[in-house]
């Protein structure tokens, strides 16, 4: 198969089916980090390098490491614009444009171009990331335009981050830490992490991670739970002296200015298009929406729950409990069991 060129891939065909601008560009959602966060979805569902229990877009299917081209940055750009040039004409505007795809975003070979594209735009640029790429040279170029960089730290330890992330077979933890103090230094954005805790026995891994975060000196340690339906149907928020430790030992090590609960629900003030049906598989397609928050959308939309019952009925959209509340998630494959 000849490698990828810089703007083309062996998805881009099937993206250009299945992607609309609507579906590249979704929100401003509520961002209990960012904000109001203008998402971009520029990934097919669901490539990423890990595999993580807990994921709220489903379970990876296709596990890479190789970066390559998937849409055309250009393409992307011109949707993000459109989207912003609305809102602006609607009297909003986003705090943040959020890199926050079905997947990893830096494995886009042309997440820097995407990024420079925007930045005329004047709106903030974040990127969500895993951080497994990071050894890369030109992940780190890429990530230093964005103004906020958001790395994920589970775990320090091989076997948990093992059990917890799942990682692509040829990644290393050690090369990926090494890699995370190296950016720091060269980072001169907003720069933080995010710890997901789930239920399985952490031992005296608190004490590893809060002692890496300490050398990496991030301006905020978020430490989350699952608050939507997860990958893995197993998984399920620590218990709350578990969670209390957690935030004890990390703001031992940080200082409590520097450490923060990532376990709330962020609300339902999501933005619409005034397309109901576009607006709900767009978001949910990376951010399953609970029940009511698609309720208020419907009504910003002027829209009836018969779009949601439809959508449900022709297998576009799904249904799950999870946590004593009732979610809607776009049905992916990544999602079917």
């Amino acid at each position: 198969m000849k490698r990828a060129s810089r703007h083309h891939s062996p998805y881009t065909s099937g993206l250009a089916r299945a992607y609309t601008p609507g579906m590249i560009v979704f929100g401003p959602v509520p961002s209990r980090r960012l904000g109001r966060s203008l998402g971009v979805n520029h990934l097919p569902t669901k490539v990423c390098s890990y595999a993580c229990v807990y994921c709220q877009v489903g379970r990876t299917l296709k596990m890479h490491i190789q970066r390559q081209a998937f849409l055309p940055p250009e393409e992307v750009a011109e949707a993000v614009r459109k989207r912003v040039e609305q809102l602006r004409r609607q009297g909003e505007s986003p705090d943040f444009i959020t890199f926050v795809p079905d997947g990893e975003p830096t494995l886009d070979q042309n997440l820097g171009r995407m990024l420079d594209l925007m930045r005329p735009l004047g709106i903030p640029l974040a990127v969500i990331t895993n951080a497994s790429l990071l050894w890369q040279e030109e992940v780190q170029e890429d990530l230093l335009k964005a103004d906020f960089v958001s790395l994920k730290v589970d775990a320090v330890s091989e076997a948990l981050w093992r059990r917890i992330n799942r990682p692509h077979g040829s990644l290393r933890l050690s090369r990926i830490l090494q890699a995370l103090l190296a950016f720091r230094k060269r980072f001169p954005g907003t720069l933080v992490t995010e710890t997901m805790l789930v239920n399985v026995d952490y031992g005296d891994e608190f004490a590893h991670i809060a002692a890496f975060l300490k050398d990496l000196r991030p301006h905020r340690a978020y430490l989350a739970v699952p608050t939507r339906p997860p990958a893995e149907p197993w998984v399920e928020p620590p218990a709350p002296e578990v969670l209390h430790r957690a935030y004890r030992i990390f703001a031992e090590a940080l200082g409590e200015e520097h450490v923060e609960y990532l376990v709330g629900y962020e609300g339902d003030a999501f933005s619409s298009t005034g397309d109901a049906e576009t607006d709900l598989l767009s978001i949910t397609a990376v951010h399953p929406m609970r029940e009511d928050a698609v309720q208020a959308l419907l009504q910003r939309s002027g829209a009836s729950w018969e779009v949601v019952e439809r959508l449900i009925r022709e297998g576009k959209l799904l249904r799950v409990e999870y946590q004593g509340h009732r979610y809607y998630l776009r049905a992916l494959p990544s999602r079917r069991r």
